[in-house]
């Protein structure tokens, strides 16, 4: 199995809540204001498999809210980290954060830091979205340019959570990684009924189309089941491999502490 296809849904990245309890507005995709599936609290974890092998975990989680510049903004984490036994040949630890404006919903930065057997790569972005520039400290202070309001690859499966989906309709999110700005498109295939971990959800399936190392990768291969409802919580992500398939699937869900009415077990 190769380590890049192993990564690729391990990080589960392979695409406002809670101040004092408070729902916070921000202004969503179709430029209207309303309070985001997500926020502060919530928590996903899912079980990495390599056919019916668990290779390892992944936790997505939104700890707090701390600030970039002086803007409010929601601390994304995802953590992918390789079982013991898959670790004695193949150690794992994959880290990356993204600050998410708990307002206008864009990136104000992005770090990641990978760490795969011998393989070691770390990255930081500011996103300077008044000045539509992003900024890489570690690079030499190289600056280039930026789309307006763009997201990094892992806002995305936050911001496409917002987004009324439709089958046979894909959605597009401005995306910068890499120094390159893009569309992201995400087709959206079917509704489907699975059961995970988790519990059984009625689903609607999506291709996200993701080109950034140590995240998804997209060669036709990657689908993600989100919940057909106002959450759209990524409950089932599958990836298609030389031999087999590599899945993460849910195995708990912790809600955001400000979610009125949600189940402490599940979306």
């Amino acid at each position: 199995m190769k380590r890049t296809a192993l990564v690729a849904l391990m990080l589960v990245a392979v695409f406002a809540r809670a101040v004092s309890g408070d729902a916070l507005t921000a202004l969503g995709p179709d430029g209207r204001p309303g309070v985001p599936p997500f926020g502060v609290g919530e928590r996903m974890v899912f079980d990495v498999k390599y056919g019916f092998v668990t290779a390892g975990r992944a936790v997505m989680s939104i700890p707090e809210l701390e600030s970039v510049s002086g803007h409010p903004c929601y601390h994304i984490v995802s953590i992918a980290e390789s079982a013991p036994w898959f670790s004695a040949f193949f150690r794992v630890r994959d880290v990356v954060e993204s600050h998410l404006d708990v307002r206008d919903l864009f990136t104000r930065r992005f770090e990641k830091s990978l760490s795969e057997g011998d393989f070691r790569a770390h990255d930081l972005v500011h996103f300077d979205q008044e000045r539509h520039i992003a900024v890489y400290p570690e690079r030499d202070g190289r600056v280039v340019p930026l789309s307006l309001d763009a997201q990094d690859i892992l806002t995305s499966l936050y911001y496409v959570r917002m987004m009324e989906l439709e089958v046979g309709e894909p959605v597009f999110i401005d995306n910068h990684a890499d120094r390159k700005n893009y569309p992201l498109r995400i087709d959206v295939l079917e509704r489907e009924r699975i059961e995970v971990s988790a519990g059984r959800f009625d689903c609607i399936v999506v291709e996200p189309v993701m080109r950034v190392a140590g995240l998804f990768r997209h060669k036709g291969s990657l689908r993600v089941w989100l919940t057909d409802d106002e959450y759209h919580v990524p409950v089932l992500m599958r990836s298609k491999v030389v031999i087999g398939s590599i899945t993460a699937e849910l195995s708990s869900y912790t809600p955001p502490s400000s979610r009125t009415g949600a189940s402490e077990e599940g979306p």
